[in-house]
């Protein structure tokens, strides 16, 4: 179990359970976000390869205490690394997205923004933004902040969606400002007081059909605008011939990364630096 009162003071524990901060920010993400998101990440083919990924790349540069799961929504990827033996705590500042979380058995879970949690300097051992970072307006001052409260040699995990080229309504439905390259992920995290690890592309087999039935249809006015229920059966889709090649492809995709190194191309970004 964390002590939250060593790395975070002024924070307390609801009835609920959860643990608030003494004034709440304004958030920038609705809370419709993260009830959309419980509804498909335990059945999701995207949601459970990120966790595998996650959880090989977590092993493979293991962090000095828990993983601060920063924006952590439903807690699906704080449950992954804790199933897999890797310490973990839920920073989620919406509401819907600490319940959810506690309700998955987690403990302890923070319900705050990370200037709101006040967080002691250098008292975060390791954190993890996982497609949080595109959500917000400004990426280097967030990265600015985790710089003073992750310590010396603590680390830092990453993921982002990919290619602005990939750019379309969905993104604007899920409210992302912006999509990265690896070059551009790397710039901003090194500005930020960061030494870059290791870092690949993910999900190799999706930025054609992405670009296929998203993109083009979408400059062509051939498309309806993106709703939730179109996102939900993207995300979720029936078990067919295309899930299951979409399942092999990503099998090799986790077999290069593992014998090989760094895939080329893919529609998200995933990096882990150390503080320097």
């Amino acid at each position: 179990m964390v002590d939250l009162a060593h790395v975070a003071p002024s924070l307390r524990r609801g009835a609920d359970g959860i643990w608030y901060p003494p004034t709440r920010s304004a958030l920038d993400y609705p809370d419709e976000g993260n009830a959309f998101c419980f509804q498909v990440e335990d059945h999701s083919f995207w949601f459970r390869y990120r966790n595998r990924m996650l959880i090989d790349m977590v092993r493979r540069f293991p962090p000095r205490g828990p993983v601060f799961d920063i924006g952590g929504g439903n807690g699906f990827v704080t449950r992954g690394l804790r199933e897999a033996g890797i310490p973990a705590v839920v920073v989620e500042p919406g509401p819907a997205g600490a319940r959810h979380a506690a309700a998955r058995g987690l403990a302890p879970v923070v319900c705050a923004t990370l200037e709101d949690a006040g967080f002691e300097p250098g008292s975060l051992s390791a954190v993890g933004l996982f497609d949080v970072l595109e959500h917000l307006p400004d990426d280097r001052a967030v990265l600015d902040t985790l710089a003073r409260l992750v310590p010396l040699g603590g680390r830092l995990y990453l993921t982002v969606p990919a290619f602005r080229w990939l750019w379309s309504d969905d993104d604007d439905l899920a409210g992302h400002h912006r999509r990265y390259t690896r070059r551009s992920l790397r710039r901003v995290v090194e500005a930020a007081g960061f030494t870059v690890e290791t870092d690949t592309y993910l999900f190799s087999p999706l930025p054609l059909p992405i670009l296929a039935l998203r993109v083009l249809p979408t400059k062509l006015g051939l498309r309806r605008p993106a709703d939730v229920e179109t996102l939900k059966q993207e995300l979720k889709p029936e078990a067919g011939v295309v899930t299951a090649v979409i399942t092999r492809l990503l099998d090799l995709e986790a077999w290069w990364l593992g014998h090989i190194g760094a895939v080329p191309f893919g529609s998200s970004c995933l990096l882990v630096a150390t503080r320097r």
